[in-house]
């Protein structure tokens, strides 16, 4: 049998490996001059591949239709990755939170050991070669085992932009989604699929930095926070709370929490968000009420700016009291009770007003995609095209930060590639 796999990343890869291991001939075709260029500036270059944790707590971190990739991830799993990483001569560590990186801190060394896979799997890798479309053929309606098979039409093949035919007995779209389009996530299979029938769930960036109707968070631009909870909340519900990173940008905020939080606005529509930043988590009001007692004390006949340094980054308590309405050259022995309360509100719970999300070219992932409906969760095979099947972000499965979605593209990847049935 032949297999054609279009689009070298994570998921097309780990496809061809996959349909080589099951003795097809396997072309692997990418339209960018070398395979991996996503891949290669994830995790900032350093390449967080996969996640060391449990299968619960996997599913866990998948935020749009879990129980679709239950086959995928039984049959490839997170230590089946990290195996055939280390095998193909790349070590690995496990950092904080069960993130995966090579040891080198290199991304490009990940790329090399799939690289490496590929080579071992005899894949016929074809560089510069954009796909235009699939071609498809009419069937009748067949039975399978018994089972009649709605297919109205079975892959046959490949057209390449300068022309070519390739001819095959099965085609896996693993094209990725629209995000970081410079790195060739153009919607291509996207669009193939949805010409030949298939539900495309909304598209909207996902892991992606929000954009503020405050303009204050300009003036805090670069400021990096740590140990801060997060609470983000729609229509006053609270939909996600979580302790870690930060970031202050000069369109509104990023980070670490923040890019968690948009992957639970993709799911949403509404358009009332709030953040609430809790810049002290460790200590409950009355214990930062009493440290503050304490600072501004012992400051005494000082300007309150001088004693801002001891409790926050300088230019951030700056911002907290004025926001809080604090004049920073009153004295600290003059600031009353509810000053000081200000500030405790202001500093427990930050608020932030959401306009939306960064576009696309910042999202690190694609929320949305061929809808798993018509797709078959045991095989990866179109419900609709015979011979058709998808691999990684161009389906409609996402997952936060940490190394999931890689994960999901390789789980999937690996399931497409293996033999029907």
């Amino acid at each position: 049998m032949k297999t054609i796999v279009i689009g070298a990343g994570p998921a097309g890869m780990m496809a061809a490996i996959s349909a080589s291991q099951t003795g097809d001939k396997v072309v692997l075709l990418e339209k960018n001059e070398k395979t991996g260029k996503k891949l290669f500036i994830t995790g900032k270059g350093r390449c967080n591949v996969t996640n060391a944790c449990t299968e619960d707590e996997f599913f866990e971190n998948i935020v749009s239709n879990p129980k679709f990739l239950y086959s995928a991830f039984s049959i490839f799993n997170n230590t089946d990755l990290m195996k055939l990483i280390e095998d193909n001569g790349t070590p690995l560590k496990t950092e904080r939170g069960n993130r995966v990186f090579p040891v080198s801190d290199h991304s490009s060394d990940i790329i090399k050991a799939l690289n490496n896979a590929l080579k071992k799997a005899g894949v016929d890798l074809r560089l510069n070669t954009p796909v235009k479309s699939i071609i498809t053929e009419s069937i009748a309606d067949e039975e399978d085992d018994g089972v009649k098979r709605n297919f109205s039409k079975r892959a046959v093949g490949v057209k390449t932009d300068d022309g070519e035919i390739i001819k095959a007995d099965k085609v896996i779209i693993a094209t990725g989604g629209i995000s970081y389009k410079s790195t060739g996530s153009t919607g291509d299979g996207l669009r193939w699929a949805g010409d030949e029938g298939h539900r495309i769930s909304t598209l909207k960036p996902a892991l992606v930095p929000l954009e503020t109707f405050e303009k204050w968070p300009m003036e805090l631009t670069g400021l990096s926070l740590k140990n801060v909870s997060l609470s983000l909340f729609i229509k006053d519900k609270l939909k996600y709370k979580e302790m870690g990173e930060m970031l202050f940008t000069h369109f509104g905020i990023s980070g670490p929490l923040v890019l968690t939080a948009s992957s639970i606005l993709a799911k949403s529509d509404e358009k009332d968000i709030k953040v609430f930043i809790d810049l002290k988590p460790a200590l409950s009001d009355d214990e930062f009420d009493a440290r503050l007692i304490r600072e501004l004390k012992e400051g005494n006949k000082k300007d309150l700016k001088n004693i801002l340094g001891n409790i926050y980054p300088i230019k951030l308590g700056t911002k907290i009291c004025e926001l809080a309405g604090v004049d920073i050259y009153k004295k600290c022995n003059e600031i009353t009770r509810e000053e000081r309360k200000n500030i405790l509100d202001y500093t427990k719970r930050l608020p932030l007003t959401i306009k939306g999300t960064r576009d696309f070219d910042e999202a690190i992932i694609t929320h949305g995609g061929v809808s798993v409906k018509d797709i078959n969760p045991k095989t990866m095979e179109s419900k609709l095209v015979k011979n058709l099947f998808f691999a990684g972000e161009v389906i409609d499965v996402d997952a936060f930060t940490g190394g999931f979605n890689l994960q999901i593209a390789f789980s999937t990847g690996f399931l497409s590639g293996q033999k029907n049935g």
